[in-house]
């Protein structure tokens, strides 16, 4: 007689193995594309270079990404999910988060390729038939409702500075960013993007850069109570 919770347990086991292999190996991909596009671009960067890189062939890279244009997409969102990783957009508290808009910019300091093709794949995205402008449609979208939802609490804050505005702040920041990475990617000694980015912030709005800033004393808290 079958045992059928048995042979059951062992297919989910199974199942759910084979998902992590495959989630694993899907990561690896990522990993291996976003090297590959950001050394030469991506209009440069081959699939077959893709999978040499991981080790696999490239009809088993297109098992995974059906086409180049997928493949892009998917290292953008991963690029994303890493950068949320030292960014919180979506916190509640402004101050961490412009906070992480500084270490990001310093972080990417330290892969310049990636900037590159950030840089690269954006100005050619404002063409309605690239691969990625949807991508960067979204992006901006998303990117400006954070910055303004933080900077609408420092607003309420009354932390902005006079005559600056939330949505103002917002677009002013983004836009710097991205101007300043084109800057530093051309000359590299010309600027620190992580302390312009600082100073401008700085112009625009009273931040607390020292994260124990935000905390109460001790005696404070007690006091409080």
């Amino acid at each position: 007689m079958t045992n059928t919770s048995t042979t059951t347990t062992k297919a989910t086991r199974g199942a759910r193995g084979e998902y992590a292999k495959t989630r694993k190996r899907r990561e690896a991909i990522l990993d291996a594309a976003l090297e590959v596009f950001a050394e030469g671009g991506y209009r440069a960067g081959s699939l077959r270079e893709v999978a040499q890189r991981v080790g696999i062939s490239e009809a088993g890279l297109l098992h995974h990404f059906p086409n180049k244009v997928a493949l892009l997409e998917a290292v953008l969102s991963r690029r994303d999910d890493r950068s949320r990783e030292m960014v919180p957009l979506d916190s509640d508290d402004p101050h961490a988060a412009l906070r992480g808009v500084v270490a990001l910019a310093a972080y990417n300091a330290t892969v310049p390729g990636v900037v590159e093709l950030y840089c690269t794949l954006s100005a050619e995205a404002t063409a309605p038939d690239h691969p990625a402008h949807a991508y960067f449609t979204r992006r901006y979208e998303t990117t400006r409702a954070a910055f303004l939802k933080s900077f609408g609490t420092l607003g309420r804050q009354g932390r902005l500075r006079p005559g600056v505005s939330p949505e103002r702040a917002a677009i002013v920041l983004i836009a710097l960013w991205d101007g300043l990475q084109v800057q530093w990617l051309l000359d590299r000694e010309v600027v620190d993007i992580a302390d312009a980015l600082h100073e401008c912030i700085d112009a625009l709005a009273d931040v607390e850069w020292d994260e124990t800033d935000a905390t109460p004393a001790a005696d404070e808290t007690e006091d409080a109570e």
